[in-house]
């Protein structure tokens, strides 16, 4: 994805500017991300994999991945699954590669191998065992809603000087987690319909971190649903995420949300911010620098608008 090979060889849907190939193509994924140095909001180092030990087809005897979860989840939210060393210590085991109750633990893109009663990621391996941050073991399921509109100036759609097509721009949110700028996504609650995660992140996101009247806040979820009644495949599948480990990773569905004439949440002045948890309308280049694999996901949806890139 972007800077990673993984979105090159994977775009599991057809757009208008998009070829669909083989699920099969999967294989040949190779995440970054996934294998940074330190793992996110610890001092955890990951155990150093390189590209050509990524595959677990590759046999690699010396490979001690670290294990870790986060402190947090043996605290056992209610969003989480309970930790074990042994699948022996689940009163109930999980149901992999199936939906386990309200939660759905199949995967967008490949039946993945369950090795010691462990999930194993598909994408291979990252250094790192265990959950990590993440609440569930194997896929967690996310939803990133991208809410575009042109670029306009005195009422006109702007053109970039160089390529001479449309500007897009996005609604971004900076994460208060590391201050980098993303697609206002989230996790999709068990049983939830992803049109409603979709909704509710993108309400939660970025309306949440403006000082609106409640009136005026009112009205933008209204916008939102007349916006979100309609909505386009960008990306389903594997997220090359600095939080994934060997068993867990994420996977996400992508909407492109449009405001064509820019009369609905498209007239929203959204300003940036000092503080983290700042939103603002983005223009949407390939000079971005981007949370996960959004930078990627936003080049899918310039290519599916013909907008500059």
């Amino acid at each position: 994805l972007a800077a990673v090979r993984l979105f090159h060889h994977l775009h599991l849907f057809k757009s208008a500017s998009v070829e669909f190939v083989l699920p099969m193509d999967f294989r040949k994924c190779l995440h970054v991300k996934a294998r940074g140095e330190v793992y996110p909001g610890s001092e955890i180092q990951r155990f150093p994999v390189p590209d050509e030990k990524v595959d677990w087809a590759v046999s690699w005897a010396d490979y001690k991945p670290v294990d870790y979860t986060a402190p947090s989840l043996f605290r056992r939210p209610p969003w989480a699954d309970p930790p074990y060393s042994d699948e022996g210590e689940l009163d109930t085991p999980l149901k992999f590669n199936h939906l386990d109750g309200g939660v759905d633990r199949m995967s967008h893109i490949v039946s993945y191998n369950v090795v010691n009663g462990f999930p194993r990621n598909p994408c291979g391996r990252t250094g790192v065992r265990g959950r990590g941050l993440l609440g569930r073991w194997g896929p967690n399921h996310a939803a990133d809603p991208i809410v575009t509109r042109w670029k306009r100036e005195a009422g006109k759609t702007m053109t970039h000087s160089h390529s001479g097509k449309p500007v897009l721009q996005f609604v971004a949110i900076r994460r208060r987690d590391n201050e980098e700028w993303a697609i206002p996504g989230g996790m999709i609650d068990p049983g939830e319909k992803v049109s409603v995660t979709l909704r509710r992140e993108f309400g939660e996101e970025a309306l949440n971190s403006l000082q609106l009247p409640e009136a005026e806040r009112q009205e933008m979820k209204l916008l939102i649903n007349t916006l979100f009644q309609a909505g386009e495949m960008v990306f389903k599948g594997y997220v090359d995420d600095p939080r994934n480990t060997d068993n867990a990773w994420i996977e996400t569905v992508a909407m492109n949300f449009h405001d064509e004439q820019g009369d609905s949440v498209g007239k929203l002045n959204l300003q940036a911010g000092d503080d983290a948890g700042a939103v603002k309308w983005m223009d949407i280049n390939q000079r971005q620098k981007l949370y996960a694999s959004h930078t990627a996901l936003l080049h899918q949806v310039a290519q599916m608008r013909n907008a500059h890139w």
